[in-house]
């Protein structure tokens, strides 16, 4: 974490470096400036320096939950847009209440699919042992 502040940021707001945010989430720093691009983080410039937030952390975190549950950038960023500071962001919850039902629902279908080609594998694999110590 680095303590340095621009007047656009409040003087108490902690501050990371791309490098910072890279390191501790395990991201390559193409990868932060892919999402800056796209949206999704929106650092503060100081120079050619990109400083993010708190808010840009969590925005972060987020961000990689969605991947990593199978949420497209598309629909992270739709969900995470949605978030007001000031209010209790009660369309947020339930977008992300549903989406996340939904996405569940996908991810129980794949999990039955990996384990029907699973128990395929280890039937195969098992008559090929067969065949092969018929063989020695």
């Amino acid at each position: 974490m680095n303590d340095m502040t621009d007047n656009s940021m409040d003087q108490d707001e902690a501050v990371y470096k791309i490098g910072d945010l890279a390191e501790e989430f395990g991201v390559t720093l193409r990868t932060l400036r892919f999402y800056e691009d796209k949206g999704l983080l929106k650092p503060t410039r100081v120079g050619v320096t990109r400083l993010f937030t708190r808010r840009d952390r969590a925005r972060l975190k987020l961000i990689l939950l969605g991947k990593r549950v199978g949420f497209s950038l598309t629909e992270v960023k739709r969900m995470i847009d949605l978030y007001d500071p000031r209010g209790k962001n009660v369309a947020q919850l339930k977008v992300a209440l549903t989406k996340g039902e939904a996405q569940m629902r996908v991810l129980e279908d794949q999990r039955g699919s990996i384990q029907t080609a699973i128990e395929e594998l280890e039937r195969t694999i098992e008559v090929v042992r067969g065949m092969l110590a018929e063989s020695e």
